[in-house]
């Protein structure tokens, strides 16, 4: 599990989250979702331990850094020599130690994780050559063979098709429920936000303004106030599809 409780997160003394309360059991899957600069990233970061912050993060027990969390960012830098395969074995590095070596147990790690994400073909590929939806499979390959029991996805999706970020985020949804992995995800997609999170949370200038199920949270009222007009939303068997609308004039 992983808790936000009162996290305030400034920025050159300009407030840019919260105060934020939000708890995620183990095993939950939770979407944060807001518009642009609402505090979606910051949030994440704040669980990470990666920005200052006032307010408690806790994980129900002490932290282990680099084992508890596993951490996938918007914008990775990338190494482009590296190879693919090795960048996901960067993955392990909190289980082998800086002057450890790599085991059977990080080599299937690594290898599994390339699996799940199509990538095994490209494992000596160097990052730089890659696409930017294969690039943005790589990261998220990192972030599973680290094994971390909570998972922090920013945009998990950016770059990727629809048919792709549909795939992976099934890999996640499969890893989260065989593993009871803590899932908790920025998205910009919000008809794949309600499809996939059991639980949404919708940021606006850095406060929760609403937090349901995704039938609760996406309603046209509830997105028109925060994102501005111009939105549908429909229902189906699958639950709500958001599609975008012109904005016409008389």
């Amino acid at each position: 599990m992983i808790c936000w409780d009162e996290v305030s997160v400034a920025y050159d003394g300009k407030d840019a989250l919260g105060p934020v309360s939000l708890r995620v059991e183990s095993g939950k899957w939770v979407g944060v979702i807001g518009p642009n600069g609402a505090g979606k990233s910051t949030l994440l970061r704040a669980g990470l331990g990666a920005v200052e912050h006032r307010g408690v993060v806790s994980l129900g027990g002490p932290r282990r850094p680099g084992l508890d969390i596993a951490w996938m960012p918007q914008r990775p830098n990338l190494p482009g020599e590296m190879g693919v395969a090795d960048y996901v074995m960067l993955g392990r590095t909190p289980h082998i130690g800086y002057l450890g070596t790599e085991g059977r147990r990080d080599f299937a790690s690594v290898r599994s994780a390339l699996e799940r994400l199509d990538l095994a073909d490209l494992a000596r590929r160097p990052l730089g050559t890659l696409s930017g939806g294969e690039a943005q499979r790589a990261v998220l390959a990192r972030a599973l063979a680290q094994e971390a029991p909570i998972l922090l996805l920013d945009e998990p999706t950016a770059g990727l098709d629809v048919g792709r970020a549909v795939d992976v985020l099934e890999v996640i949804d499969d890893l989260r429920r065989s593993e009871s992995l803590t899932v908790v995800t920025a998205v910009h997609d919000l008809t794949l936000a309600g499809r996939f999170a059991e639980t949404l949370v919708l940021l606006g200038d850095g406060l929760v303004q609403v937090a349901g199920s995704p039938a609760e949270v996406l309603t046209e009222e509830n997105l028109t106030a925060h994102y501005g007009a111009g939105i549908r939303v429909a229902h189906d068997d699958d639950g709500p599809a958001v599609t975008p609308t012109r904005r016409r004039d008389g």
